[in-house]
């Protein structure tokens, strides 16, 4: 698969061909120029991707739908086993929400400190959460993620979205030419923050093989207590693979 085809909007996959799915709608996210912030800098222009406009709410739907496709592609998914993986949050949502578009049950494990919200919009979706250690944060839901799957490896498809390269390929394929070609070439940095890190080594894997001289910034917590959902301080959690 090369770059140009892209899972989204335009209908690439023909794993998704065939009639209008939520599916079609991950990826090719509108690019929102904040010009305010910017207002007293000549030459200077901050762009944001609105992901929020993605299906399931997030960023993470991306990665969530690669992985399940390339699970299903390798024959390791099949509708007899269940997804399962640790999560913050967003993932957790996403895979939930596409675990109920192609009929596969759903396990997340997720920290006993995350929001009640995102607890309530997974289990709308239908899957199934298991509370982690507060105090442990998302390392500790990782630990336990591993936990459940070695005690039955066969009944479970473990994504693990720390250490799967389908993660950030979904960035390289998506995210990264969508904002080169939103820019239309323009885009001299990229910023984005570090939870799985997908999102970041992905798309900068692109941006750098069109042009090299972009800039590459990587924004992560200052301190493991910070207790933000979904970002790691890397000094001090257990390193993702990717």
């Amino acid at each position: 698969m090369t770059p140009n085809q892209i899972h989204g909007r335009d209908g690439t996959d023909d794993r998704l061909q065939g009639s209008v799915s939520i599916l079609d709608l991950v990826g090719n996210t509108p690019l929102i120029h904040l010009k305010k912030i910017t207002s007293h800098l000549k030459h200077v222009e901050l762009h944001a991707k609105a992901e929020y406009m993605n299906p399931a709410g997030s960023v993470k739907d991306r990665p969530a739908l690669n992985m399940i496709l390339r699970g299903i592609d390798s024959g390791e998914l099949t509708k007899d086993k269940t997804i399962l993986d640790s999560t913050s949050g967003n993932t957790g949502i996403a895979y939930a929400m596409i675990g109920a578009v192609l009929g596969f049950k759903v396990k997340l494990v997720m920290p006993g400190n995350v929001s009640p919200e995102r607890r309530a919009i997974v289990k709308m979706y239908g899957a199934e959460t298991v509370l982690s250690s507060a105090f442990d944060g998302s390392d500790g839901a990782i630990l336990k993620a591993r936990e459940i799957y070695s005690t039955d490896p066969d009944k479970y498809f473990k994504p693990d979205q720390y250490n799967n390269d389908a993660n950030p390929e979904a960035h390289y394929l998506g995210t990264g030419p969508e904002i080169w070609r939103q820019t239309d070439g323009r885009v001299t940095h990229f910023l984005a923050t570090l939870g799985t890190s997908g999102t970041l080594m992905g798309t900068a894997r692109y941006l750098k093989e069109v042009n090299p001289d972009i800039h590459i910034i990587a924004v992560e917590p200052d301190n493991a207590m910070h207790g933000i959902e979904g970002l790691k301080h890397m000094e001090t959690s257990i390193q993702p693979g990717i």
